[in-house]
């Protein structure tokens, strides 16, 4: 889902410390598709476009490559200061949470379940509304 705004400059995605070629894949450790290490973007990704899942390679917590190397399940969308989407991801094993940027060929209906969800099911009873 491409959120932003044409190809403004200030769209800020994370650079990678070194160049990824295009013919570089991985396989997504729930579905099994292989996806391009980079996005039509060009930009390093670090889930797979169709179910949004990654695996838990990197320490975000004390920085460095994480040990766990677990299955990163997409829990939620964000939308920080920048007003780019971000996916955040928890871990399968150990719990740790991380975030990655929405790629423009991510799927549109996930993303979408994800971000409606806290609407849909509100931690309080709809029927408070009406005795306000």
């Amino acid at each position: 889902m491409s959120t932003h705004q044409g190809d403004s400059p200030s769209r800020q995605r994370p650079s990678t410390p070194r160049p990824v070629p295009r013919t570089n894949t991985f396989t997504c450790v729930r579905c099994g598709l292989t996806v391009g290490a980079l996005d039509p973007e060009g930009s390093v990704r670090n889930h797979c476009p169709s179910c949004l899942h990654s695996r838990h390679l990197d320490d975000h917590v004390d920085g460095g490559p994480s040990e766990c190397r677990a299955r990163m399940s997409p829990i939620s969308v964000a939308v920080p200061r920048a007003g780019d989407w971000t996916v955040v991801h928890r871990c399968t094993r150990c719990g740790e949470l991380a975030t990655g940027p929405v790629s423009p060929d991510d799927n549109h209906l996930i993303l979408m379940r994800m971000a409606v969800r806290p609407l849909a099911t509100p931690p309080f009873p709809l029927e408070l509304f009406g005795e306000l």
